[in-house]
């Protein structure tokens, strides 16, 4: 074993013996000046240690106080001015001073927090506490963006693995796949089996090393002829398709993000084209790859108050909005009003940075695909039908245009869609 390994299973073992608290360690704020006042490499683990240990045994109210305490550290403001008048803008040793003396010390902190055992992990919980206590209090975003820079740089591509699940995959990690899954529920170890088993099925999942067997992302593919038009014919099939034998579809239809402290680093885009490439080697007959995705957003979007439906909805679309009732569009004129509506939100309900609302559409058109179909009552659940009227649409990425429609969208914001798509959009009075 390393000796760096050996060293932090010793200080583990022996909890923060070597803190060097002779009696009761210093409060929160304490603690982490000592941690990022510099000392030998043990202490600075043991005390990287007790801090974590201080910080988990809190209760909400306090852990609040303690990312507020993080976030206010300051750099020594003698350093700092020094470095300010020194600076030379034709000298990079004199910048780099400079980057160095700015740099705020919450990263520092974090970066020695994140050299023990389970470091990593224990910080991505950190950061699911800091999201949760960022929505109401402003204070924390500097010490969000701490965080995202650093998860950025430690969670890159190149620390990324990807792997294939399946029924030999352990149990503890399979376990976690159930957990996860936020789009189609997993009705227990059966429904799993077929989803990761089935000769029409593939599920590939990014991981990292320091978070061992615990997945960051996952993808699952149902392997078909054609494009889809419902989810059930996905997730209730019981057995193989006839098409599995040489399908030329790869559908998408579901992607989970396994840990709320990672977001906003993006790891979708990376394993979809990952799946891409794999799929195309590993089962040549597939010529196509869509999606079967959820337009979570639509009847929120009808709905709000604070929306600009009214603006982009013509009377009668708005109007068909207010009679249907819980239940999903049940006829031909209902189905086709609200696939209208739905290319109307798609296309033209934008943030105000010019994005569209929709978080899955933001996604894979980002990716480089293409809006394809809109498909009415094609999620018939009560969580389709309560979120969209039941309506999904496909995705369809072509190999040879992903980097155009990525680079139409990333710097015009344009999205990429079929005139089937753009005709239902237009405005009917």
């Amino acid at each position: 074993m390393p000796a760096y390994a050996a060293m932090l299973n010793d200080l583990v073992a022996r909890g923060a013996a070597l803190v060097g608290w002779e009696k009761e360690p210093p409060d929160f704020e304490g603690q982490c000046r000592a941690l990022i006042g510099g000392h030998g490499e043990a202490t600075s683990v043991a005390r990287a240690l007790a801090l974590l240990d201080s910080y988990e045994a809190f209760d909400d109210e306090e852990k609040r106080d303690a990312l507020l305490c993080l976030s206010k550290l300051l750099r020594d403001a003698e350093s700092l001015a020094s470095a300010l008048r020194d600076v030379d803008l034709d000298d990079p040793k004199s910048i780099r001073r400079l980057h160095f003396a700015s740099e705020p010390p919450s990263q520092q902190l974090l970066r020695s927090l994140n050299r023990i055992p389970n470091g990593t992990q224990r910080l991505v919980q950190m950061r699911t506490d800091l999201l949760q206590f960022k929505k109401t209090d402003p204070d924390l975003r500097s010490l969000d963006q701490d965080f995202h820079h650093l998860f950025s740089s430690w969670f890159n591509r190149g620390f990324l693995q990807m792997r294939r699940i399946d029924w030999r995959t352990p149990a503890e990690t399979l376990e976690k796949i159930i957990k996860y899954e936020a789009v189609h529920e997993i009705a227990g170890w059966d429904d799993l089996r077929h989803r990761v088993s089935s000769k029409d099925r593939r599920l590939y999942a990014f991981f990292h090393p320091a978070l061992a067997d615990d997945p960051l992302i996952f993808v699952e593919v149902a392997l078909a002829d054609g494009l889809p038009s419902t989810i059930s014919e996905i997730i209730n099939s019981g057995v193989d398709t006839a098409s599995a034998n040489k399908p030329n579809t790869a559908v998408f239809y579901s992607i989970s993000n396994c840990h709320m402290g990672l977001a906003g680093v993006s790891f979708g885009n990376l394993l979809i084209k990952q799946v891409v490439k794999e799929l195309s080697v590993e089962v040549p007959s597939i010529q196509t790859f869509v999606t079967l995705s959820p337009v979570s957003g639509l009847r929120g979007w009808v709905v709000s108050a604070d929306s600009n439906a009214k603006d982009i909805l013509s009377a009668s679309q708005f109007a068909i909005t207010k009679s249907l009732n819980s239940d999903a569009a049940t006829t031909d004129a209902d189905n086709a009003a609200v696939a209208g509506i739905a290319a109307q939100y798609l296309l033209h309900a934008k943030k105000p940075d010019g994005l569209p609302i929709d978080p899955v559409a933001r996604f894979h058109l980002g990716n480089g695909a293409r809006l394809e179909r809109i498909l009415p009552r094609a999620d018939q659940s009560d969580r389709g039908i309560g979120t969209s009227w039941g309506t999904m649409v496909n995705y369809l990425y072509e190999l040879a245009d992903i980097e155009r429609n990525h680079e139409a969208f990333s710097v015009e914001g344009k999205v990429i869609a079929t005139r089937q798509v753009r005709a239902l959009a237009q405005k009917q009075d």
